[in-house]
């Protein structure tokens, strides 16, 4: 793999990942001293705790490689081959392999070794993640083991041996959702010696159409990610002549035919290595950031709504009591800017004045016709209001009507604000320089057209 640069993905991804965990690891002490949350914390602590171990992945420079696949498709004799030893049991009888298990993988090609020491870079460890068969587990744990290995792997290899049944097919599908590159492995392809990676591809179009997928698998599987190997070939019975002109017949095993699938893998490696950790990374950061916000927003629900409806009353009674038009508009602005500071310094994501500005300008331009209609109604009532105060004819009254017309506006129009400033505060999270999307973004950016991560970058962002 290629150096780390400063301005690598991978050092991008790992001062992401930093900033989050220091970020939130001081909210949660913040919360322990200030507001107490036994439900809260615990919360927090599991995910700092599966993002500090993502964060040693990457210092270590893990990439993992998740083979998938139904029963008897030979996923451990895949595995078994690209080690070439036969580490894991194999067998004609289904359930194998009952639990996950990690693999180490050292195939050499990604480094040299005079390129180790001349960029001190230490080269990838491969990590081969052997699964059980997807229809031998209950549909429940299935999935809910599917989702953990997938969420691990930076690459997912998905083992066939003939032509897909809708159950594959559905579990490709669902493997697609997790938003990693994917390579199908067809195998056995010793016993189909006629069939064509052209043929398998057009085999998997038609089925996804009739099943009524639509086009997505397309984007994301391009023949290119069709390997045919034959992990562990069968045996074939050899006709042997003998000097004496007799005649045997002995089962010879041949080896297995795995190259095509070791330098499909060692290429995607060299190429996009430190894309596909690095992105592998900052997804799990951003899904991580976005439940520790979804879980802060939760428990902070109760306060947050007393403290919208402080801020209702205060602006309220603010614009009411004002005569002097534009001023009261001014003043009610300003207590929304103080509103969402306090919103921000409750969920811990405290916001200068500056920031505060720029949420509100963005849910002005979101909400744009209500907030107008907030303005326009505020600047008429309020020169009524002040013709009512100056003016000695029009009763006491009319004042106190126009006043309490505004008033009602001016509350509407903070709660909506303190409404969308939620949202925003608990969206927004993942951006900012180092943000986790901020820096898909850039990685995404330069990745290179085709390439495995290129067909998948709309799944990404």
């Amino acid at each position: 793999m290629t150096e780390f640069r400063p301005s690598s993905p991978i050092n991008r991804a790992r001062a992401s990942l930093r900033q989050t965990v220091v970020s939130y690891s001081q909210h949660l002490r913040s919360a322990k001293k200030r507001m107490p949350n036994p439900w809260l914390e615990t919360q927090l602590e599991t995910e700092l705790a599966q993002l500090n171990t993502t964060l040693i992945k990457i210092d270590r420079n893990v990439v993992r490689l998740a083979v998938f696949g139904l029963v008897s498709r030979g996923k451990s004799a895949v595995i078994n081959a690209l080690l070439g030893e036969d580490l894991l049991e194999t067998g004609p009888i289904n359930g194998v392999t009952q639990t996950p298990r990690v693999i180490q993988w050292q195939p050499g090609g990604l480094m040299t070794e005079s390129a180790i020491a001349t960029t001190n870079v230490a080269p990838a460890q491969i990590e081969l993640i052997d699964t059980p068969g997807l229809d031998e587990i209950d549909g429940q744990a299935r999935a809910e083991m599917a989702r953990e290995v997938a969420q691990q792997a930076d690459l997912i290899l998905f083992v066939v041996s003939g032509d897909l049944t809708r159950t594959e097919f559905k579990a490709l599908c669902d493997l697609r959702s997790a938003q990693k590159p994917l390579i199908l492995v067809f195998n056995k392809i010793d016993l189909y010696p006629d069939r064509q990676r052209n043929e398998i591809y057009e085999s998997l179009a038609s089925l996804e159409s009739f099943i009524g997928e639509g086009n997505s698998l397309r984007q994301i599987l391009s023949r290119d990610e069709i390997v045919l190997i034959a992990a562990n070939p069968a045996p074939m019975q050899v006709r042997i002549e003998q000097p004496d002109g007799s005649i045997s017949f002995e089962w010879e095993k041949f080896p297995p035919q795995i190259g095509e699938l070791k330098a499909k893998i060692l290429g995607i490696l060299n190429q996009e290595g430190q894309s596909l950790l690095a992105l592998n990374a900052l997804v799990q950061a951003r899904s991580a950031e976005e439940r520790m916000v979804e879980t802060i927003v939760a428990a902070r629900e109760t306060e947050a709504e007393a403290l919208i409806w402080k801020f209702v009353r205060y602006k309220a009674i603010a614009v009411a009591a004002n005569p002097i038009p534009g001023l009261d508009w001014i003043g009610g602005t300003v207590s929304d800017l103080l509103m969402i500071r306090a919103l921000g310094e409750l969920y811990g994501f405290p916001l200068t004045r500056y920031e505060a500005g720029r949420v509100l300008t963005a849910i002005v331009g979101s909400s744009l016709g209500m907030l107008v209609g907030e303005i326009c109604s505020s600047i008429v009532l309020s020169a009524g209001k002040a013709v009512s105060a100056v003016s000695s004819e029009i009763p006491i009254g009319s004042y106190a009507g126009v006043a309490a017309v505004q008033a009602g506006v001016a509350g509407y129009g903070a709660y909506a604000v303190g409404r969308a400033a939620q949202v925003y505060l608990e969206r927004g999270c993942t951006w900012g320089d180092q943000g986790a999307n901020t820096v898909i973004q850039d990685v995404l950016s330069q990745i290179e057209p085709n390439t495995i991560l290129w067909r998948i970058r709309s799944e990404l962002f």
